[in-house]
């Protein structure tokens, strides 16, 4: 993980604004957010892992997925997920009979990022403090 410093760190906007703003762009929240906080993603790259440029919320007011939520921005950052190849030594069943986990494990959550990625991220971070301030 590369934190990047922007002058977007503990700025408040109401969370569908960003939406409206950064989907267009190629930004989703990720599937790890929760009512309290979560993430805008942008994927740089899929090729060794996935690598992203990642801008952290929290929710000052409401939460998230509900109307009218405003959230904080903190500080975006590069991070790069490494999965393993092949199937999960450790899949699990699920609850119902004949459910199961089909997705494997990082191999490494919090990789090295590539070097020849870093300028482009950084790149992505600037053009998002052009767009939202």
């Amino acid at each position: 993980m590369i934190a990047v410093s922007s002058h977007l760190e503990n700025m408040e906007f109401k969370l569908i604004d960003l939406e409206n703003q950064l989907k267009p762009l190629g930004y989703v929240i990720g599937g790890n957010w929760d009512y309290d906080h979560g993430y805008f993603d942008y994927k740089l790259s899929g090729e060794v892992g996935y690598q992203f440029v990642r801008l952290p919320f929290e929710a000052v007011d409401g939460s998230v997925g509900s109307d009218g939520c405003r959230v904080k921005l903190g500080k975006p950052f590069l991070l790069s997920h490494k999965y393993q190849r092949g199937l999960d030594d450790y899949a699990e069943t699920g609850t119902f009979s004949g459910t199961f986990n089909q997705f494997s494990e990082p191999q490494d959550p919090d990789a090295e990022f590539p070097k020849e990625l870093i300028e482009e991220g950084k790149q992505h971070i600037k053009e998002l403090e052009q767009i939202l301030l």
